[in-house]
């Protein structure tokens, strides 16, 4: 009897072991299964912030710029970030309520573009780290410096008062006799006064007189043209502003009527009909301001992060519109033209 009750129980003991070590195998199994569930779970898939002033629709080059750039670092949106857009349309009165919501959406990282935009965004949220691409950052009281931009904003200066003489320079190149331009803009428009300040700088140099035309909408720009008739201006140059940009198509159509050549600092107003474009390549600034949300989304804090420069600018004469207006662009010019519109 003693030796059937030992036996038994070590049955019974082997029996409870097998069953132990299955009913740890089993939960070993599950947790192998579920762990990587949590783990995506858990991952948190980044927010960026897009806040413009422009339109949604006819901007899709600077949009796509800075995906691109984004892809390069191996962002995929939809997939491993997720782009918030929100767009002015045009309207800065728009641009304190977007600007709130991204803030109260939480988002990683804002990136905007331009003057109104990021001054808005400022002082919306000190917390939010935000990318810029703006035109003088700390004229504007943006950042600090651009070595040492201090608090939550960095990014890239359009920094490029220089750029303003090399396009009357270009112009005096095409027009020789020039001896008189005129400046449409708007006082009232951010960062206007300054980029008076400079062309007019840049036209003493030069030996070149400005003829003064304040221009606060369309309404204003036959009496302008009229002036600059009367003037005989020989050439005009818009003021990158709000309110230029609004009515550029108006001016490319009045200029091209009273024949004058016209001078811009972005590509589109070339392309779109006026003689020539000097300027920045906004694309390349845009594509690299994705290095500085892959930095922050690593760890990187925006207040040691410098504010970097243009590195890439272009040069683009319209050919067509040149022969329009009856003037004949130098060879040697057309030979250092980035593209030629013809």
């Amino acid at each position: 009897m003693e030796q059937v009750w030992i036996d038994s129980s070590y049955i019974n003991l082997k029996v409870a072991l097998r069953n132990l070590n299955f009913a740890m195998l089993l939960c070993a199994m599950l947790l192998a299964l579920c762990l990587p569930a949590e783990a995506q779970q858990s991952a948190k898939v980044p927010r960026l912030g897009y806040l413009s002033a422009g339109f949604s629709s006819p901007t899709p080059a600077r949009t796509e710029a800075l995906r691109q750039g984004l892809r390069e670092l191996g962002y995929v949106e939809g997939q491993n970030i997720v782009i918030e857009y929100r767009f002015a349309e045009g309207k800065l009165g728009r641009l304190p309520g977007l600007a709130a919501e991204l803030v109260r959406l939480n988002v990683d990282v804002i990136f905007t573009y331009g003057t109104p935009p990021v001054q808005v965004v400022k002082k919306e949220t000190t917390t939010i780290p935000v990318v810029m691409v703006s035109g003088d950052p700390v004229r504007e009281g943006v950042v600090a410096s651009l070595a040492r931009p201090g608090g939550n904003i960095t990014g890239l200066a359009n920094l490029t008062p220089e750029l303003v003489g090399k396009r009357l320079e270009l112009l005096k190149e095409i027009v020789p006799q020039i001896s008189r331009v005129a400046i449409i803009w708007n006082p009232d428009d951010p960062g206007s006064g300054l980029r008076m300040r400079e062309t007019e700088a840049a036209a003493r140099a030069l030996g070149i007189k400005i003829q003064s035309l304040e221009v606060k909408g369309s309404n204003d720009l036959e009496k302008a043209f009229s002036a600059i008739k009367i003037e005989q201006a020989g050439g005009v140059v818009p003021l990158r502003g709000r309110t230029t940009n609004n009515i550029r198509e108006r001016i490319i159509e009045l200029a091209k009527r009273d024949r004058v050549p016209t001078v811009y600092d972005d590509r589109p107003l070339a392309e779109a009909g006026g003689l020539i474009s000097y300027g920045t390549l906004i694309a390349d600034l845009d594509r690299r301001a994705a290095t500085y949300v892959d930095k922050i989304l690593k760890g990187a804090k925006p207040a040691d992060l410098p504010v970097e420069q243009p590195m890439k600018f272009e040069f683009i004469i319209n050919l067509k519109t040149a022969k329009q207006i009856g003037l004949t662009i130098p060879p040697n010019v057309l030979a250092r033209a980035d593209k030629v519109i013809r």
